[in-house]
């Protein structure tokens, strides 16, 4: 047992001593016996005091101040003119101290920010101080628990199965290149083989052949895109020995404070799979719970991947075998990795490769790949169809995004088409998650809904969609886009707000992504990512459990939204074919932004029976 000690606790400040009073309690609790004196005090004072009460131990407080410094260099002076410097150990404490200045200044010990009081009782009883393990232990959370996917506005459900309907009605026979190498890919292609390199031969056979032109060059001649290189063996050791020294250090850490919810991920792309490696682990130690593996824009026009392990001159990760893998032997094993296959010609097959790597998520939406992304909607629906249901196959969750509102289609049409395939999803035996952008979008900006406020507009989405179903909602993509710019304060701030709107209404999920991400200002840098990060998580902490309160313009606005995502769907069924709905603009037009994409445009074949 530790010897009770005499410990005088001395504000030498003219205010502050809330610090000595915590660590008082602490000694206290630990049988010592304590003086805390008043502030402001002059040193003088302080040690006529250590002299009365026989003090062995004793505890200056310190703020920051000009000649701080100066002045407890001379209390230690005059400690020792007093004879006392042998019998009395000497602590200090405040802001702006660290240990090397309190060695400097003549103190045993110093104690700066995020000093806990059992390391101050430990400086007291002499004891070595061993610091509990930093960090959190964190778990995969499945976003979809708890959810029964029931239509709570039964009318409107009903119209959005009767197109689901009509949709598995007309896909279920058509397939397409993109559907094809699924195929092989799914039959042909074993992960582990081609992790120890012992090929697989007749998928190497097959695989070419359902390939456009470029990958089809790289399988035969060894050509790779103009804009991709090979990484070095040089750079190959760098990375694995990086990936062997960060992964014992990384400590975990959560965003959210008292709410379970809202599970937030990251975005990563930087084109350089290496970097995406930092961007993530910085990701993890910061709190994010799950990234978003974001490729380029050639990717999803392009018939058939690539393999090998690539870096990219521009943003956008490539997607290929060989640069999943790395990424994922670098994640820890609680964070939720989606890999979107949302928007091209490598629908169902990104799928695929991703659940075999390990992708825990990934991305699906037939209307925003045709409307607002560049692929022909008949070609989107056959390969969104057939993504689905690898997707049920693999358990793979999948959110259906709405980005096509970023195109300017309105947000009531852009739900409409969201709402339709999760019915689909559903239909298939799939787990979809609504993805509603949670944001200053375009229709906001000319319709005026958010002149005075982000809060109404994106409040009435979740409002109206939470009237609709019973199923997870995910908000992004990311959460305030456009209301972002270069400015790294203003980003994170704007970005924590969006979340803490997000985490008040309830919903299960949001993506965020740094400044230069949203602004594609430039390279994306460590330090904006931590920024937002930390925003994010002082708005949790800010916030806690109690909301925000959006006016009653977001029920007026969400009961709006409701009537006219029933008028689309409407439309939908009076055209009598889903795809043909998405080629007349009834899910959005060219009015509004949205243009039926051309890439894998008469591809579609019936299948031979």
């Amino acid at each position: 047992m530790s010897k009770k000690k005499q410990v005088l606790l001395a504000p030498l400040d003219p205010v502050h001593d809330i610090g000595l009073k915590m660590i008082r309690r602490g000694l206290e609790h630990g049988g010592h016996k304590t003086h805390l004196l008043p502030p402001d005090l002059p040193a003088e004072e302080i040690i006529q005091e250590i002299i009365n009460r026989d003090a062995e131990t004793v505890l200056i407080s310190r703020t920051l101040g000009y000649g701080v410094a100066e002045l407890l260099a001379r209390f230690v002076d005059l400690v020792d003119a007093a004879g006392l410097r042998d019998k009395v150990t000497l602590g200090i404490g405040g802001m702006a101290i660290r240990p090397e200045l309190a060695a400097e200044l003549g103190f045993d010990a110093g104690f700066g920010p995020g000093t806990t009081v059992e390391e101050a009782v430990a400086f007291v009883e002499g004891k070595e101080f061993k610091a509990a393990k930093q960090g959190v232990e964190k778990k995969k959370v499945d976003i979809t628990s708890g959810y029964s996917y029931q239509f709570i506005n039964e009318g409107l459900g009903r119209k959005i199965e009767q197109v689901a309907e009509l949709i598995i009605q007309w896909a279920e026979n058509k397939t397409s290149p993109g559907v094809r190498r699924a195929v092989v890919r799914d039959e042909l292609w074993d992960v582990e083989r081609w992790r120890n390199r012992q090929g697989n031969s007749e998928f190497d056979k097959e695989y070419p052949q359902l390939c456009g032109e470029q990958p089809r060059n790289y399988y035969f001649k060894g050509e790779l895109h103009p804009k991709t290189r090979r990484f070095t063996r040089e750079e190959v050791i760098a990375l694995e020995k990086f990936i062997h020294e960060t992964k014992p250090r990384v400590m975990l850490n959560r965003l959210q404070h008292t709410k379970s919810r809202p599970v937030v991920f990251n975005q990563y792309g930087t084109g350089c799979p290496f970097m995406d490696i930092g961007h993530i682990k910085v990701s993890e130690a910061w709190g994010a719970d799950g990234v978003v593996h974001f490729d380029p824009s050639w990717g999803a026009r392009t018939e058939g991947f690539f393999d090998g392990f690539l870096t990219h001159q521009e943003d956008g990760t490539v997607i290929t075998p060989a640069n999943l893998n790395r990424i994922h032997g670098g994640l820890e094993p609680s964070t939720l990795w989606q890999v979107r296959a949302h928007r091209g010609l490598n629908t169902p097959e990104t799928v695929v490769l991703g659940a075999k790597i390990g992708a825990d998520l990934t991305k699906i939406n037939i209307c925003y790949g045709s409307l607002g992304a560049g692929t022909d909607p008949e070609r989107l629906t056959v390969d969104g169809y057939h993504a689905i249901r690898y997707a049920a196959k693999y358990k793979m969750p999948f959110d259906v995004v709405t980005n096509e509102e970023l195109a300017g289609v309105p947000a009531h049409k852009a739900f409409a088409g969201m709402l339709i395939v999760s019915a689909l999803a559903v239909k298939l035996g799939g787990r979809p998650m609504l993805q509603p952008l949670f944001a200053y979008s375009p229709e906001a900006m000319i319709s005026e809904q958010m002149e005075d406020n982000y809060v109404d507009f994106n409040a009435a989405k979740i409002y109206a969609l939470k009237s609709i179903i019973d199923a997870p909602i995910w908000p992004g993509a990311p959460i305030g886009f456009l209301t972002q710019t270069e400015d790294r304060v203003q980003s994170s701030t704007t970005t924590a707000l969006h979340a803490c709107l997000a985490s008040s209404l309830g919903v299960d999920a949001i993506s965020i992504a740094s400044s230069d991400e949203a602004y594609s200002g430039g390279p994306i840098a460590v330090p904006s990512r931590t920024d937002t990060l930390k925003a994010v998580g002082e708005g949790f902490r800010f916030f806690g459990g109690t909301g925000i309160s959006p006016s009653e313009r977001a029920k007026i606005w969400a009961e709006e939204l409701t009537e006219s995502i029933e008028a689309v769907v409407d439309q939908v069924i009076d055209t009598g074919d889903f795809v043909e709905a998405l080629y007349q603009g009834v899910l959005g037009n060219r009015e509004e932004g949205a243009y039926p994409g051309r890439a894998g445009k008469g591809t579609v074949r019936q299948v031979e029976s």
